[in-house]
């Protein structure tokens, strides 16, 4: 069973960072895209543990989860060094609230992206996905938030390969993945859909 989620809305006044329509961001000259991205990455990446700062956070989350449903910059953004700052979060973040809306934020970007880069850790993305839904196995709240992007990432690699006709190292899929993408439905998770 898929349920939809709410649509999310981004505080203007908290977020520390221009907030820019997803057409400006993807006709963005390089040096500005440049920018833009150390400024985001810089804001996700801080170690600042107060609630303000995990407010902050979430309240980034959900302007660049407005933005990667925009192809083109579902695309840059998947390819750009903000993805494993997101695969980082997802692996250390204390807070369960931001883990969850980066696996949403990562599968928003593998649904959108129409274009996957060479070196994007698509197989680290996954791995870790895999290990967090294993050892959180009887919390069925974690699983709805991140089995969405697992599948996500499975379906950016099948179709990658499709069109590449030959996998790629950084698109290798481990046999775990699919053991507990199975387990998870065999049990019958309810799941949201990004």
């Amino acid at each position: 069973q898929i349920m939809k989620q709410v649509p999310v809305r981004f505080d203007l006044k908290t977020l520390h960072i221009p907030t820019y329509s997803a057409e400006k961001l993807s006709s963005m000259k390089d040096m500005d895209w440049n920018d833009f991205l150390q400024r985001v990455c810089s804001l996700l990446d801080s170690t600042e543990k107060s609630t303000g700062a995990a407010r902050s956070k979430l309240n980034l989350l959900y302007y660049l989860s407005t933005v990667a449903v925009h192809k083109e910059v579902a695309s840059r953004l998947i390819s750009s060094q903000l993805f494993p700052v997101l695969i980082q979060q997802l692996r250390a973040a204390a807070n369960w609230d931001i883990r969850a809306k980066v696996a949403r934020v990562i599968g928003l970007l593998a649904l959108h992206t129409s274009e996957l880069g060479e070196n994007v850790p698509v197989s680290e993305a996954i791995i870790l996905l895999t290990e967090l839904i294993r050892e959180n196995f009887r919390n069925s709240k974690l699983k709805q938030c991140l089995l969405p992007a697992l599948g996500e990432l499975l379906y950016l690699i099948a179709s990658e390969e499709e069109k590449r006709k030959h996998p790629r190292e950084c698109c290798v899929v481990p046999l775990a993945a699919y053991t507990v993408l199975m387990r998870c439905l065999r049990e019958g998770v309810r799941l949201f859909h990004c």
